[in-house]
C-alpha cells in the first residue's frame, strides 16, 4: 500500500511509549529539509517504561524493520513508509509511525 515516507522528524513509538529514533541517518535523501529513514540500521529506543508483571523493568531498547519501500530506494536501502511493519528487541512488540510528513508518498 503507498503511505506516507518517514523523516527524522517523524514521530516514531514502541507500544509502551518509548521513541524509536534510527541509529544511522540517511544522509541522501531530504523530504522537506529533513533526512529520509531507511529500513536497515537499526533503531534506538529511548524512554521505554515496560516492567514485568513483577515490576522489574523490562524497556524495549532497540527495533527492527521488516517492511519499507518497495519501489523507492537510497543506495540500495528502502525507505520507510508509514505503515512499514517492525519489531521491538527484547520485547517483540511493534513500533508505531505517529506523526509522518504528509508531503512525499512511496509504494
Amino acid at each position: 500500500m503507498p503511505g506516507f515516507m518517514t523523516t527524522m522528524g517523524t514521530t516514531i513509538f514502541c507500544a509502551h511509549g518509548g521513541q524509536g529514533m534510527p541509529t544511522v541517518p540517511n544522509p541522501r535523501v531530504r523530504i522537506a529539509g529533513q533526512p529520509a529513514e531507511t529500513q536497515l540500521p537499526p533503531y534506538a529506543i529511548t524512554g521505554c517504561p515496560n516492567t514485568t508483571p513483577v515490576g522489574v523493568p523490562f524497556p524495549c531498547v532497540t527495533a527492527l524493520w521488516a517492511t519499507g519501500s518497495i519501489r523507492v530506494k537510497t543506495a540500495g536501502q528502502p525507505l520507510l513508509l508509514q505503515d512499514s511493519q517492525s519489531l521491538c528487541a527484547p520485547t517483540g512488540t511493534p513500533q508505531t509511525v505517529a506523526v509522518p510528513q504528509t508531503r512525499v508518498r512511496g509504494i
